[in-house]
């Protein structure tokens, strides 16, 4: 088995910040809906995920380099040799009067040994759910069908990114004796919007306006993610105006972020007479010289 460093392409040194960046970059590269019908990528996908659970979760990165999982997250048997057990308190090594409790001492050790076998967890679940950018924005409760043929509800936070895993306790696969169930991990793939985008919490949107709405100031309807707002356009207002919407963006219980609308000034697409006729005639009162930063 791949250890997860070599996965990732990372030194065992790495900060949780390099091995999310690699994760990403990675994920990135193999994603299943930039590869689509590859099934060398999907599996690649898979590998890279389960690497970045394991090196992104501090307990487990810990429990692997100590050697006592390994890749999968599988209990590792704590290996005890015959020596171990030949000296007791006594100090006595392998010295005549050890007798039976050699034998005893390993009797023991196969027990432990076997209790822990018992005790070794399931194997994780690894499963993506697609959503689009508004769910990811506002939060959605999803239903989410699981390969043994159940289902279960899945509540998704509003501000998920893409390539995030939810982590979902003891809803994986079940363990083939008595110890506990592995976890589900959702892995989420947000399908981008056709006109908003997001930078952290803040959503962005680029809102053209008509020459006499940027000229003159106006109301205009914006979209907003949860649905319409009117936002005033001031009195001359330029293409690359930006006008902040407070609260407007990822639904962030306490703390939502903002709606940034960029403005882009449309002239019409048809020819208009009067405008034509009117700035003919029209001479400006300050003939700013709006090329003046070009000039050598």
């Amino acid at each position: 088995m791949i250890e997860p460093y070599e996965i990732l392409g990372v030194a065992k040194s790495a900060t949780d910040d390099e091995v999310r960046k690699a994760y990403r970059r990675l994920a990135r590269k193999h994603h299943p809906d930039v590869n689509p019908g590859s099934k060398d990528a999907e599996a690649k996908f898979r590998e890279i995920s389960g690497a970045y659970d394991l090196l992104s979760d501090p307990e487990k990165r810990r429990r692997f380099d100590a050697g006592e999982i390994d890749a999968s997250g599988a209990e590792r048997p704590q290996q005890r040799y015959y020596r171990d057990f030949a000296a007791g308190e006594s100090g006595r090594g392998y010295g005549v009067g050890s007798g039976y409790a050699d034998f005893a001492d390993t009797d023991e050790l196969l027990a432990e040994l076997l209790g822990r076998g018992r005790r070794a967890r399931g194997a994780d679940l690894q499963v993506q759910l697609g959503l689009d950018m508004l769910e990811s924005i506002s939060g959605v409760t999803r239903q989410l069908a699981l390969p043994n043929g159940s289902t279960i509800n899945l509540t998704i936070p509003a501000g998920v990114e893409d390539g995030e895993v939810l982590r979902l306790k003891g809803k994986g696969v079940a363990a083939p004796s008595e110890g506990p169930p592995g976890d589900l991990l959702v892995q989420i793939a947000i399908r981008p919007h056709r006109f908003f985008r997001r930078e952290g919490d803040d959503v962005l949107l680029e809102l053209p306006v008509t020459l006499k709405e940027a000229a003159l100031g106006a109301k205009v309807r914006v979209p907003v993610p949860s649905g319409a707002v009117m936002l005033s356009v001031p009195k001359g207002s330029n293409t690359g105006a930006v006008l902040r919407l407070k609260g407007k963006g990822v639904a962030r219980p306490g703390a939502p972020g903002d709606l940034l609308v960029t403005l882009k000034v449309v002239l019409p697409k048809e020819p208009d007479p009067a405008l034509d006729s009117f700035l003919k005639g029209w001479t400006p009162q300050n003939s700013e010289n709006v090329r003046k930063e070009y000039e050598s």
